[in-house]
């Protein structure tokens, strides 16, 4: 009864995890690459609305500008952390093994690109969370009148851009976590 709860997988051999960790490494790079793009732009485009400098009285979109501006940061250092990964997926597959980083080093290094994306995760969600309240709350304030209407519940397209941003990176910082969780448990095996 107990050998059916054993894990089925055998430990991976160094080639197989090397196979597997340039594989991986590769989508992990180009994902978050295309994905902390999305928010870069999106984010640029909230600098540049033409409706930035009115209505500077609203902190909540202030707040969730820099949670972005601290996430797109964030999302640079881990974008660059999997293109490391990339080369020490190279460097595993060299024949030549006095090269080889030690698995010790891999998991050090994998260990600080989980940490780096559950903390831009967490910031990509609260600055996330804090937009929405806002888009939310101008929503509710303006009446149902056509023709009346208060100038500083409108919800603007910086409002907009400033969660579209966020959302993207809340997926890019996943996607990176997932990924260095997955390499992760499967080196430690």
């Amino acid at each position: 009864m107990l050998n059916n709860l054993e894990p089925f997988s055998h430990p991976p051999s160094k080639k197989e995890f090397a196979a597997t960790f340039g594989v991986v490494s590769r989508f992990s790079f180009w994902i978050q690459l295309a994905l902390g793009s999305v928010s870069g732009i999106a984010l640029l485009f909230a600098f540049f609305s033409r409706n930035l400098t009115a209505q500077t009285n609203n902190s909540g979109i202030g707040f969730g500008i820099f949670l972005a501006i601290v996430g797109i940061l964030l999302l640079c250092f881990r974008v660059y952390w999997a293109w490391r990964y990339r080369i020490l997926a190279k460097r595993l597959q060299t024949p030549n093994s006095a090269i080889h980083p030690k698995k010790e080093d891999i998991i050090k290094v994998l260990r600080l690109g989980l940490i780096v994306s559950l903390v831009g995760l967490l910031i990509a969600f609260v600055g996330s969370e804090v937009t929405v309240v806002v888009v939310l709350a101008k929503a509710l304030a303006q009446p149902q009148g056509v023709a009346v209407y208060n100038p500083e519940h409108v919800i603007r397209s910086l409002d907009l851009f400033v969660m579209l941003a966020n959302v993207n990176m809340i997926g890019a910082h996943f996607f990176g976590g997932v990924t260095s969780l997955g390499l992760l448990e499967w080196v430690e095996q």
